[in-house]
């Protein structure tokens, strides 16, 4: 789901989140345990998050509609009774009138109207009645023209599954969509899995704001809203093909990527990438803030990665993520690790993506225009003939980074040297680091430093001020290591980090002309 950023409480700093905790497993990197034999106190909370949520009353730490949702319904089978009648009703489709009790039905005495492309069922009502979600003139078809376009791309294009047929609600097997005034709660739109399939496949529906006002989305023009607001819902139907039951942060993050593949010029996930690693590179990537803007900032990961190693890249990870009948079923971390094992390996890409952070303008087709310059630098340095070196300490948590950079001032205009000295962690821990060398007429230079065994190493680059705009050491924990399925959706697998808050030691030595 996508929440506009007024609504959102967003939180840079990780978070304890109000999701259901999962029992400990007994092999911590075995299979995941079935979700829906969650505890009964932790299903009771996930009702009580919906329904905050689907009120358009959230507490800070509520996740998005399409998550809190997932979470029901994965929950569903825990609860029984009157929170049983409870969750039906939020899970509820808005033509379900009365039984969508909490949630967004449609109200008595409103006309209903239903139009079906090839692909798509969209439903919206005509006569007000009590309701007030009657869209402006046009803009059913406008919204149904933008979702055929979408499953073409997604579909079509790019070759993602379909989402699963959900026999014959909504009238046929279609994918159904809902137009409703869910705006006023802050909300884009949302999606919501409905029948299990096979594992942790779903079928499902989804609601989109009936007009997209302006005034409710920043200013932005209505179509540019619909337009990402489908690409990214649309993703979360086929996401629920390949596994519901996902890691979150990979959820959010490639649906925010998707936005880019269908409205390019759009941009409006631009308005996320300050609160992902792009403007706090500390905090882990597969970090899912719930309420925060992480999961969507981080986008830019798979942009990253996508404009170098191919579109496809997204899709070959859901499949090893996937779950239907005869897929990998591996969590998302584990997914992406097998699709880059023979394209350079997850942790050269990874420091890589972390360095090119620091300056997005000269790493992404589009980064010259993100808020900002660049990841912030913890660690600034001006050396001189008579400050010639710079150091410190950095703890740094798994799939995380540090930026420590130095400037040459005037006095160095000989033939200087820049040795930088890096002393990280163990291997078993997966530190990385690099160089980055930016030159006065521009250009730049990127090295990776090798390290050894016990996490040290060295590299050496040219360094006065004649030449040298400034060299950036950007510091990595590209650990993997999870006790998974102990915890709650934070980060991948459910589960808990080995790996965090590992030292670094390092060092800027200026070397005098030789």
């Amino acid at each position: 789901m996508r929440r506009t950023l007024a609504a959102a409480v967003v939180a840079v700093a990780t978070a304890a989140v109000a999701l259901p905790v999962l029992p400990t497993a007994a092999d911590p990197g075995g299979t995941r345990p079935d979700l829906p034999t969650l505890p009964d106190q932790a299903a009771s909370r996930a009702l009580q998050v919906a329904e905050r949520v689907l009120d358009g009353k959230p507490a800070a730490s509520d996740p998005e509609a399409t998550m809190a949702l997932t979470e029901l319904r994965l929950a569903m089978p825990r609860l029984a009774g009157t929170d049983r009648q409870r969750a039906a009703g939020l899970l509820a489709r808005p033509t379900d009138g009365a039984a969508d009790r909490f949630g967004d039905g449609y109200a008595p005495g409103t006309t209903k109207t239903k139009k079906c492309s090839q692909y798509v069922c969209l439903h919206w009502v005509t006569a007000p009645g009590t309701d007030a979600d009657v869209p402006p003139a046009g803009w059913a078809d406008t919204t149904l023209q933008q979702l055929n376009q979408v499953w073409k791309k997604e579909v079509g294009q790019m070759g993602y599954k379909k989402p699963l047929g959900d026999g014959t609600k909504g009238g046929n097997s279609k994918l159904d969509v809902y137009l409703k005034d869910v705006g006023s709660k802050g909300l884009y739109g949302y999606c919501a899995p409905e029948k299990k399939k096979y594992k942790y496949t779903y079928s499902g529906y989804c609601v989109l704001d009936d007009d997209f006002a302006p005034g409710q989305f920043g200013g932005a023009p209505a179509l540019n809203s619909l337009e990402v607001t489908a690409a990214h819902e649309f993703f979360h139907a086929v996401q629920f093909a390949y596994d519901a039951a996902e890691d979150r942060w990979f959820m959010e993050s490639t649906a925010t990527w998707m936005e880019e593949r269908y409205a390019d010029d759009v941009n409006d996930n631009v308005q996320y990438l300050p609160y992902g690693q792009l403007g706090s590179p500390s905090e882990a990537l597969d970090t899912f803030v719930s309420g925060g803007g992480n999961q969507y900032g981080n986008w830019a990961f798979w942009e990253y990665l996508t404009q170098r190693k191919g579109n496809g890249l997204v899709k070959n990870v859901w499949k090893k993520a996937a779950t239907y009948k005869g897929a990998p079923d591996q969590y998302s971390i584990q997914a992406l690790k097998t699709v880059l094992a023979n394209k350079g390996g997850f942790k050269s890409n990874f420091i890589a993506y972390a360095s090119g952070l620091t300056l997005p303008g000269k790493f992404w087709a589009e980064g010259s225009t993100w808020p900002g310059s660049g990841a912030p630098i913890q660690f600034p340095y001006a050396l001189s003939t008579t400050t010639m070196s710079g150091g410190d300490k950095a703890g740094i948590n798994h799939l995380a980074s540090r930026n420590a950079q130095w400037v040459p001032n005037s006095s160095l205009t000989g033939n200087y040297r820049l040795k930088v000295v890096v002393d990280g962690p163990d291997s078993k821990a997966s530190p990385v680091a690099m160089v980055l060398v930016q030159k006065k007429d521009g250009s730049v230079v990127r090295s990776q430093i090798a390290l050894n065994g016990k996490g040290k190493g060295s590299k050496t680059v040219g360094f006065n001020f004649t030449n040298t705009a400034s060299v950036t050491l950007t510091m990595g924990n590209a650990s993997t290591r999870f006790n998974c399925w102990t915890s709650g959706p934070t980060y991948s697998c459910y589960g808990q980090p080995k790996d965090d808050s590992k030292p670094f030691t390092f060092k800027g030595r200026v070397l005098p002309p030789a």
